[in-house]
């Protein structure tokens, strides 16, 4: 991992700042946790396509901390608290991976935000399969539950990041 230069550690803390306070603007919120929200992932995002995996990864944990502490809780299990925050939000700086060519970023994006859906299908499999329909295989159900509400915030960030990418890039 790179070193952490002042001028990082002041980004890092303004994405995270910017990105808790876009997860409280909220489109959709489903019943067990999980949002649609104005692009609240894009500020960690794009953190790690500007600096890379290393410092992303460590930016998308401390945020994740920060949605545990400050957000509603929905499960103490200790799955639940890595699987669904530090986890999941950590993997958001797997965006860093790719970040040469502006085709690249895309992919990273996609890259950070499967990550964050994995493991919370995981948690869905480990800790709520109790929740799943009677019936209903629970890999399923934690696929269906966490895709709803993750596809449309993947949409959402990859035309934020597109956008803010292309206005951004030549500063």
């Amino acid at each position: 991992m790179r070193k952490m230069t002042t001028k990082m550690l002041v980004e890092a803390g303004v994405m995270i700042a910017l990105a808790q306070i876009l997860s409280y603007v909220k489109i959709f919120e489903g019943i067990n946790g999980g949002s649609i929200t104005a692009g609240s992932m894009v500020p960690i995002l794009y953190y790690a396509i500007r600096w890379g995996v290393g410092p992303g990864l460590l930016t998308g944990v401390v945020y994740g901390i920060l949605q545990f502490i400050l957000g509603p809780k929905y499960s103490f299990h200790i799955a639940s608290i890595l699987l669904d925050y530090v986890v999941a939000f950590g993997f958001l700086g797997l965006a860093g991976l790719f970040r040469r060519e502006d085709k690249e970023i895309f992919m990273g994006v996609c890259i950070g935000i499967f990550g964050r859906f994995v493991c919370h299908v995981l948690s869905g499999v480990i800790v709520w399969a109790s929740y799943a329909p009677k019936g209903t295989n629970p890999w399923i159900y934690s696929i269906l539950y966490n895709g709803g509400y993750l596809l449309p915030e993947l949409i959402i960030s990859l035309v934020v990041v597109g956008v803010l990418h292309k206005k951004l890039k030549n500063i």
